[in-house]
């Protein structure tokens, strides 16, 4: 474990600014990924329990991660839009976060949660090292699956919004990895953890590489 530091900062996404905070690791420059909040029309946010648990997962083990609000949530200038707004503050996140002097920047990832899996979905490309998709929605959408990076489908298995056997169906693409947390439903209440322990294995074995 790794003591780290949090700070609050603004970066553009277009001719918007939005608010995120970045999560430092005691030691830098260091590897870090962005981490992408669930849908603001059903309260979704950077403080969601998912994306918090994902940025302690990142720099308990020596990451940076940088969670923010998307356009129309919270401090961030601007209204909702969820295409293609929500993917495009996904990659001005991405650009900012490879821009600061404690991030390496050859060592960047993404992960998204529910709505925000799919927009990381979106935004993904091969420059990333990593990207995880916890929850993401695909019983009421198509997942773009093209990446170009390793990646990881994390899920509950009590969860209707994303069916197990449609997921099975995404990771039989090349480089995509399931994990099914079998009592978890789309909210990850009292699974943190689990939520935890499964990013931290993916981006050890990806950051290191």
């Amino acid at each position: 474990m790794t003591q780290s530091a949090a700070r609050n900062l603004t970066f553009p996404s277009g001719d918007l600014t939005l608010e995120g905070i970045l999560h430092l690791p005691a030691s830098t420059p260091a590897a870090g990924a962005v981490v992408c909040h669930p849908h603001p029309q059903y309260g979704g946010d950077m403080h969601n329990n998912v994306v918090l648990a994902a940025c302690t997962a990142l720099t308990s083990r020596g990451y940076a991660a940088l969670r923010f609000n998307v356009r129309g949530v919270g401090g961030s200038e601007g209204e909702y839009e969820q295409d293609p707004g929500h993917a495009n503050d996904v990659r001005a996140a991405l650009t900012h976060l490879a821009s600061l002097p404690e991030i390496d920047a050859t060592r960047i990832g993404l992960i998204g949660y529910s709505s925000g899996a799919m927009a990381a979905a979106e935004a993904a490309s091969g420059e990333l090292r990593a990207l995880a998709l916890i929850a993401p929605p695909i019983a009421h959408a198509d997942l773009r699956v093209a990446w170009g990076c390793p990646a990881l489908l994390l899920a509950g298995g009590q969860d209707s919004f994303a069916p197990e056997d449609r997921l099975r169906v995404v990771a039989e693409a090349p480089g995509v990895e399931l994990e099914i947390v079998p009592d978890a439903d789309h909210f990850w209440a009292g699974f943190e953890s689990a939520i935890g322990e499964a990013l931290g294995r993916f981006f050890e074995r990806h950051f290191q590489a």
